[in-house]
């Protein structure tokens, strides 16, 4: 009886033995994905001085714009106007009574700024041409359809909404979707997921119906020639 204690003792436990390891995913969080800086913070409301004053300009904009009956040339002129004076008549009581000047920065544009600009304007100028040339040359038919259908929803956007209102709207949902987001991020990827695999059954069985027969007609065309 010992013996078999002994045994029973030393054998291993499957149970203990297997420890179920999960898998661990590192997921970017949302304010790393808004880039992790000062504009992140801004919309995740964490300097909320900002965004409201963010939210304040944006709405008098509108206001003044949509329902004062503004136009944005008349309004720009008057505010330089107004500021241009300021500033003169700052220089002309300073140099009369022996006061500083206005305490304006040098106003230049560094080599610095002009070629991450010109970067930037680059990489999205060739991004532009390769969709291009992939659709005029190549006749890649899903980037077709794809491009098309962007258009169209941007140009049924355009037939609802003004300009002026369309960046209104975009400016209340960067403040509004990213922390409702951050809060309830857990639900959204779900049923972001679940619907994800839905569009993408859906686009593969249009892809096999009928892109994919646009896309191999070409290459039957050749080898008839």
């Amino acid at each position: 009886m010992a013996d078999d204690d002994q045994n029973r003792s030393s054998a291993p436990n499957p149970v203990s033995s297997t420890v179920v390891t999960a898998p661990t995913t590192s997921r970017k969080s949302i304010h790393q994905s808004l880039g992790g800086g000062a504009v992140a913070d801004v919309l995740l409301w964490k300097r909320w001085r900002i965004g409201a004053f963010v939210l304040v300009a944006a709405t008098t904009m509108w206001l003044l714009f949509e329902r004062c009956g503004y136009s944005l040339l008349s309004f720009s002129a008057n505010v330089l106007l107004l500021l241009v004076t300021i500033l003169f008549l700052w220089a002309k009581s300073a140099s009369l009574l022996n006061r500083p000047l206005p305490p304006i920065p040098d106003l230049e544009v560094s080599d610095a700024v002009i070629e991450k600009v010109t970067c930037a304007a680059r990489v999205w100028i060739n991004r532009v041409l390769a969709v291009a040339h992939d659709i005029t040359l190549k006749g890649d038919v899903k980037l077709f359809v794809q491009v098309v259908s962007g258009l169209w929803i941007v140009s049924y956007i355009g037939s609802i909404f003004n300009f002026l209102t369309l960046i209104y709207f975009v400016v209340l949902l960067s403040l509004i979707v990213p922390p409702l987001y951050h809060k309830y991020q857990d639900h959204i990827d779900d049923k972001l997921n679940v619907t994800h695999k839905v569009l993408s059954t859906q686009y593969k069985k249009i892809d096999e119906k009928i892109l994919s027969k646009f896309s191999k007609s070409p290459s039957k065309e050749k080898k008839i020639q």
